[in-house]
Order: C-alpha cells, then structure tokens, then sequence
C-alpha cells in the first residue's frame, strides 16, 4: 500500500511508473481519484456518516451512557456539529472515555480545521456584555447562536435533514458601518457555541485566474465542514459583491464563482458568517440565500457612553473621565477602542492616570486617520 495523501504531481508520477513496473497488486490512498496505468475502478472511501458515527460513539460509550443519560444527548450534538472518522472514535475508546464536560472539547480538537493559509484562526474571548447593540439586534445573534445549537434536534431528531441535505447551514450577513461590533459579534457567538472561528483571507482566496478562485472556495469549505467552525468572511464585498452581466468571459467565470459560493454555503452545515460595509452593493438573489441579515447600525450617543464606561480595564488609572461628553464624540465602537488605548498610551508616557486631555488628543490623532476634523460641538467643554 502506497500514501498519497500529500505528494504532490511530480510524487504520483513517480508512483505511477513504480506500479507499471512491479508485479504485485498495489493499494494506492489518495485524497482524489490517481489515474495509474492497468488499475481497477478507484473505490471512494468517505467518512463514515453521522448517524453511523452515533451509533459508533453509543456503542464504544455504552457504559458511560447507562451511567450518565446526558450523554447521549451530548453525542447527538457533537455528531452534528463535527466531522469524526474511525480512528479518531477508536482512540477515544482505547483512552480514557469522555465524559458528557469533555466530549465537545475531545471531538473538536480530533476534528479542527486545517485552513493553512486561507484563514486565520481567532481565539473567541469576546462575550455578550461586550457587545452594545440595540435590542432587535441582540435578539438576531441570539437567535443565531440557538439555531446552530438546536441542529441535532431539528434537524436529526425531528427530522428535518431527511428532507433535503441542502439548506441545513446556517448563513448570516452582518452589515453596517466599519467599527459598529460585525466581527466581534462573530467572535461572540463562536465563544457562546464553543466553536472555532476563522477568519478567511481573501486576499488568499480571490484569484484572477479562471477556477482558482472555486478551488480555494472548496478548500476553505472542506476544511471547515469537518470540524463545524465558524467561518468570518470579513469586508466579503469583494467576492460577494453583484452578479454582472455576461459582457465576456471573465463576467461569465465571475458569475460562476458566485454561484458555487451559494451552493456550497447551503450546504455547509457549520455557521458562516458575511460581513459587508455596503448591504446596498450585494445581489438581491444572494441576499435571498442568507438564513440572516442583521444590521448594525452606528452607535447613538447613549450606546456610545455605554462603550466608554467599559472601553479601559479596571487596572488603567483614570481621573475626570466623563462618559456623557465623552460620547459627542460621533465614532464608531471601534474607533472608540482606537482612541482609548492610544490615550492610555499617552498617560502611561506622562506617567499619569488617563485624563480627558489624553483622550482628546488621541481623538484627534484617531479623526486624522479618518480624515475627519473635531467639531467645536463634539469637543465643547473639554479643556
């Protein structure tokens, strides 16, 4: 038996002249079909299915089940989010048996995605009180968080995924303006559902040459259905942008990048995440697609203050700091970040606890950035 599974063109020829000159039977394993000279129909060997891998896991967790009831739930709902082979169970089986706490832990680090350089992987700390949103948006990301959660019951237990195999993913797309919390909410909802969230370089995936775009697309997806993760398409305008009109070929292989993008996304069974600074630019067929469309608006002046009562960790010394007048400042939550650790900077050069002097001239240096000048009225009464 020869491995395949990572040699590259110049390795299969090699083995493909090796079996032309031996005369023994050779088994050849390999990610993708090997045409060899002489060989037999090329048999695909799949992971097992999930219901296959639930009984799997009943089976070598017996004991444990009878014990502890909760388990079985547990793994009903590691099977659907996660992506477990032979092995990985067997092993589980030969070491010390998971215990309902530590089940989801064990099946996603058997199973975490190995995106190389497509994506980045993002450890989730952020939690809900981070997050400063109006009520109907809080309510969208929580129904978000339960829909991924909820899958084993609806869509095994009640059937669901009997019905069609396509639709079963859970797509949302947060927009509004750069700073307004899109990617932290992503980093939350990971942190609520115990996931691994990756952030997809687009840089790394977008190509301007014919297929290669798909190609990165599917090893983006194959990688990340495994282990269930959170996928975070960030600024996705660019790939995700309208469908054009066929002028040439390059609008037609445009066009037919997209619409790989939506089939794969129906049926990814993990949760992706779009985030866009200009919903008004996305094709309304696209939009159709989404399970979600959650928008973020810019803070008012009470989410603001909301955000500067809680933007410096209890360890930074301040004195005078006005959340109320902080806010005429007219930025978003994360300008609002930027401006708060560069004030601290400043104070902690001085050697002094941050002041509103030191935020000011943080802010000034943070609305330069923006090309932006400070109002009389945003800086009124400051000094």
């Amino acid at each position: 038996m020869i491995d395949c599974s990572d040699g590259g063109p110049l390795e299969r020829q090699a083995v493909a002249a090796l079996t032309d000159r031996v005369d023994v039977p050779v088994v050849l394993a390999a990610p993708d079909p090997v045409a060899l000279p002489g060989a037999a129909a090329p048999i695909a060997v799949g992971r097992p299915p999930r219901a296959e891998q639930r009984q799997l896991w009943r089976a070598v967790l017996d004991d444990e089940i009878r014990s502890d009831d909760r388990l079985a739930r547990h793994v009903d709902e590691a099977t659907t989010q996660f992506d477990v082979g032979y092995a990985d169970i067997a092993d589980a089986a030969a070491g010390t048996a998971p215990s309902a706490a530590s089940l989801w832990r064990l099946c996603q680090a058997r199973s975490r995605s190995r995106l190389g350089d497509l994506a980045q992987r993002i450890e989730p700390r952020a939690r809900w009180s981070e997050l400063r949103l109006p009520e109907d948006q809080f309510a969208a990301l929580r129904d978000i968080a339960a829909q991924v959660r909820g899958r084993a019951k609806v869509h095994h237990e009640w059937g669901f995924e009997r019905l069609s195999q396509r639709g079963l993913g859970v797509s949302a797309m947060f927009s509004g303006p750069s700073g307004t919390g899109k990617t932290l909410a992503a980093e939350v909802i990971a942190g609520e559902l115990g996931l691994d969230l990756y952030r997809i370089d687009l840089s790394a995936v977008v190509s301007k040459y014919i297929g290669e775009t798909e190609k990165n697309l599917r090893a983006v997806f194959d990688a990340a259905d495994k282990g269930g993760a959170v996928l975070l398409f960030d600024e996705a305008d660019a790939l995700f942008g309208k469908r054009t009109e066929v002028r040439d070929s390059h609008d037609r292989y445009a066009n037919i990048e997209v619409s790989y993008l939506l089939q794969r996304m129906e049926c990814y069974r993990g949760l992706a995440v779009l985030t866009t600074n200009t919903r008004s630019a996305l094709d309304h067929a696209f939009l159709r697609r989404l399970r979600f469309v959650v928008h973020f608006p810019f803070p008012d002046p009470a989410q603001r203050a909301d955000i500067w009562r809680v933007v410096f960790p209890p360890e930074v010394p301040t004195s005078g700091l006005d959340p109320e007048r902080l806010a005429q400042l007219n930025v978003t939550g994360g300008s609002i970040r930027n401006i708060a650790l560069q004030a601290a900077f400043l104070a902690a050069d001085a050697d002094e606890p941050v002041t509103m002097g030191h935020v000011l001239r943080a802010a000034r240096s943070e609305y330069a950035k923006l090309d932006r000048p400070i109002t009389a009225v945003e800086a009124g009464g400051w000094a």
